[in-house]
């Protein structure tokens, strides 16, 4: 049955669908989070998006060299399920504190903050992991479908969380989200035995990936492989913040109540999660294994440019949902798979460390950047015509970044060299 939509080999059946399983775990147990994370966030009047955005940049600053630390003297199998049991434990933690009733204001402040964190850090791990276990072939053909775990867990959490959020109560549900957060745990060890038993992994690439905790920064400031790839993520966080600020301008301006916006925010949500999954089941596969990565990377960058001009001249809700739906499925479904398999090029340190640093660092750093060049901008006096119009060139440039990452792919493909040496001894 899974082979009427993947194209998938016997052998990989099993590991294809535990990480489905550990991809819709990890999604759906954020997913159950995110509501209890917004409701807070109202009790602590937790609404300055700026500072919010600098405060989770400089927690990740101080998480990523930590993370390095760890991957540098333990294997994956240790080092992947202890941080997500890490991650546990807080989410305990946070619980007995809510249940309790501690300084409601100062721990939704700190929520909103650690779930920021949590959700970059545990999915960028994610497909670190994958990235290590499957092959770059692998990928192109399967990392569609795994992909789509994610999404089907962030359309489950919701629909959860609106069953069980009046019976059970918010504050329990962090349970439920735990219980999901050790399932994904789980998937790791069972991967990480058929990494070894069928795809016959060396004993290297599941023992400790060596080096300094700042060698994820070194390699990619001497990698203009590395180095593009940040920026991809770079110009992607930035245009993402600016369609963020519109989509809450209009949605404020045009709802009528709390009830009217709350249904607007859900529709667009809803119809990016529906489209992406869709696409992710039935199309990523197949457009990158016969369109090649060029295409799959350009989707995303081509409908932002697009989208954002079209705004620029009709700035209205109905045209922001149709740029935000088809913007993020093509993100999710076609764009985010092709940069993960992308990293199954370069070695187990940049794998694990810089890429680590740009999941997180560099993605947060944008949103920071972004968050206060809007504020700047709007106190300019720069309406949303103007926002949209000052987007282009970023996502002109997203553009650019991606067909040459595209570029590079085919020349190493066509050059049939299996390991490349990068400058800063990343090799691909």
């Amino acid at each position: 049955m899974l082979k009427r939509f993947v194209d998938v080999r016997d052998e990989e059946v099993g590991a294809v669908l535990g990480a489905f399983v550990y991809f819709f775990t990890l999604m759906c147990g954020y997913a159950i989070l995110r509501p209890i994370r917004n409701e807070m966030g109202t009790a602590g009047d937790v609404k300055h998006l700026p500072w919010l955005f600098t405060v989770t940049f400089v927690v990740m600053l101080l998480a990523v060299p930590a993370f390095s630390a760890l991957v540098a003297r333990y294997p994956r199998r240790v080092v992947v399920p202890r941080v997500y049991r890490f991650f546990l434990f807080n989410l305990l933690a946070f619980f007995v504190l809510l249940k309790w009733g501690v300084a409601k204001e100062g721990v939704a402040r700190a929520f909103y903050v650690w779930l920021s964190v949590y959700n970059l850090f545990v999915v960028s791990i994610f497909w670190s992991f994958m990235a290590d276990v499957f092959a770059s072939d692998q990928g192109k053909r399967l990392f569609g479908f795994i992909a789509a775990g994610g999404t089907t867990g962030m359309i489950a959490g919701p629909f959860l969380v609106g069953r069980l959020a009046e019976p059970v109560g918010p504050v329990n549900l962090i349970l439920v989200s735990a219980v999901m957060l050790e399932v994904s745990a789980q998937c790791v060890r069972r991967l990480g035995h058929w990494a070894r038993d069928v795809q016959h992994q060396a004993a290297t690439r599941e023992g400790p990936v060596g080096g300094g905790m700042l060698a994820g920064l070194r390699l990619l400031v001497t990698s203009p492989f590395l180095m593009a790839l940040g920026m991809q993520v770079l110009l992607y966080a930035a245009t993402s913040t600016f369609l963020y600020y519109q989509e809450v301008q209009l949605v404020a301006s045009m709802a009528k109540d709390a009830a009217a916006r709350t249904a607007a925010f859900a529709d667009i949500d809803f119809w990016v999660q529906v489209l992406t999954l869709g696409i992710q089941t039935l199309v990523t596969g197949r457009v990158i294994s016969r369109l090649g990565l060029g295409v799959a990377m350009a989707v995303a960058p081509v409908l932002t440019l697009v989208g954002f001009g079209v705004l620029a001249f009709a700035p209205v809700l109905a045209v922001l949902i149709a740029v935000k739906s088809l913007r993020g499925a093509s993100h999710y479904a076609l764009e985010r798979p092709s940069r993960e398999i992308l990293f199954t090029t370069v070695d187990r340190e940049a794998r694990y460390k810089s890429k680590s640093f740009i999941d997180t660092v560099v993605y947060r750093g944008s949103d920071t950047l972004s968050a206060w060049l809007q504020g700047g901008l709007t106190a300019l006096g720069l309406g949303l015509t103007g926002l949209s119009l000052a987007a282009v060139p970023l996502s002109a440039l997203w553009l650019a970044v991606a067909l040459y990452l595209a570029r590079q792919q085919r020349t190493r493909a066509a050059e049939s060299i299996p390991q490349t040496t990068l400058p800063g001894g990343t090799t691909a």
